[in-house]
């Protein structure tokens, strides 16, 4: 899956909702915080990552690729 953003960056919390893999904000800071996010396959904490163009996040066995 592919996420298209048109800015320098987007955020892992915002990027976990654009994606549709999560309803609220709210839900993928606890998702972050409790270990559940992949970047660039590594666990991030961090809600506020920045993502750029070729960053890629896991969550829930789905892969998306910010293009």
């Amino acid at each position: 899956m592919e996420i298209k953003i048109t800015t320098e960056f987007i955020k892992l919390q915002q990027a976990l909702k654009f994606a549709g893999l999560v309803n609220m904000g709210s839900d993928a800071k606890a998702f972050i915080l409790d270990e559940k996010v992949k970047v660039n396959g590594e666990v991030c904490t961090i809600r506020g990552k920045k993502l750029r163009a070729g960053d890629s996040f896991e969550f829930d066995g789905k892969r998306v690729t910010v293009t």
